[in-house]
């Protein structure tokens, strides 16, 4: 028997099938398309679960159940993508369990926000994991996934956990790709790092530096590769930083984690640029329980084994549920 996995990014589409024992026997990934159309980006959804069943060796409707994890916003009783922030505005509608539906001739096909896949992913495969906890990706943009009480949070609509959207800036000095002003995205996602960065330089009246500020090309990783010697880089850095820990505080407070894991490139990439400054400041401003913040275990493939382990548990992440 085989299960399917879908990790649909701003950036990557992925794909991969498992076994009954959620090994990863074929996988595909390719770039997500900018558009034109939602049905455009469906369609590269498609191409890359075919590829991922051909890599494995398995005809999709030999497939018996799959797990989406996607951006959002979601609309779980459609199966569909709405809006999705950070794509142009032709980009409205994305249908994914339908079609993916309809390729594997199945109707065991579970809808999940990103994040929320991460944090199923992080209770099926972690050794031992707390009934609450919470995962965090700081990627191309910002989420997180939550599990209070051994249930994973997903709200009515399947868009819990969309806290990169929460304000942290009353100022609303950065405006969101969503369009909205002062969200934790806005700062310190890596798409939004260099944009953050421009605007302190900005602020400052023009600063030294070695950051190629002016290049369109500007990125994240020029940031964080230059900290260290660049004076202004380790600037940027803290101030990131402390956004980081801002937003992360929110969710402590809102949630009370035993344990927060976090993902996502900009992090993987840069964990004790990241990580370090968010457990500095969770000491000094959580008044309830400090939780352990620890880089995800599972890696670039967190998400898509969260969806792989909801294609396997029906939907629930839960590991007793399986098949």
């Amino acid at each position: 028997m085989h299960y399917a996995g879908v990790d649909l990014g701003a950036t990557n589409v992925r794909a991969a099938v498992a076994g009954e024992d959620g090994d990863i026997v074929g996988s595909d990934r390719r770039g997500t398309p900018r558009g034109p159309t939602g049905i455009d980006v469906a369609e590269a959804v498609l191409d890359t679960l075919r590829a991922a069943c051909a890599d494995a060796g398995v005809d999709p409707t030999d497939v018996r159940a799959a797990g989406i994890a996607s951006i959002g916003p979601l609309d779980l009783a459609e199966g569909t993508v709405e809006g999705p922030a950070n794509f142009p505005d032709p980009v409205d509608t994305i249908p994914l369990v339908g079609p993916v539906s309809n390729l594997l001739n199945s109707e065991s096909v579970y809808l999940h926000n990103d994040t929320v896949a991460g944090v199923i992913g992080e209770r099926f495969h972690a050794d031992s994991t707390p009934d609450d906890m919470a995962y965090v990706t700081i990627s191309s943009g910002i989420g997180a996934g939550v599990a209070v009480d051994g249930e994973v949070l997903e709200g009515w609509d399947g868009n819990a956990g969309e806290l990169g959207h929460m304000v942290v800036d009353p100022q609303g000095r950065r405006t969101c790709g969503c369009g909205r002003d002062g969200h934790w995205e806005a700062y310190c996602s890596g798409n939004n790092i260099p944009e953050y960065a421009r605007m302190l330089a900005d602020e400052d009246g023009g600063v030294e530096t070695g950051l190629p500020l002016d290049d369109p090309e500007f990125s994240a990783k020029d940031v964080f590769d230059a900290a260290g010697d660049d004076d202004f880089a380790d600037y940027v850095v803290d101030q990131v930083g402390f956004w980081n820990a801002v937003g992360m505080t929110n969710l402590v407070q809102a949630y009370a984690p035993l344990v927060v894991y976090v993902g996502g490139a900009v992090a993987l990439n840069n964990p004790e640029q990241v990580l370090d400054p968010i457990r500095e400041h969770l000491d000094a401003d959580v008044f309830n329980n400090v939780p352990q913040v620890r880089l995800t275990t599972l890696g670039d493939d967190v998400v898509l084994k969260g969806a792989i382990a909801s294609a396997l548990t029906g939907g629930t992440g839960d590991r007793s549920r399986g098949p």
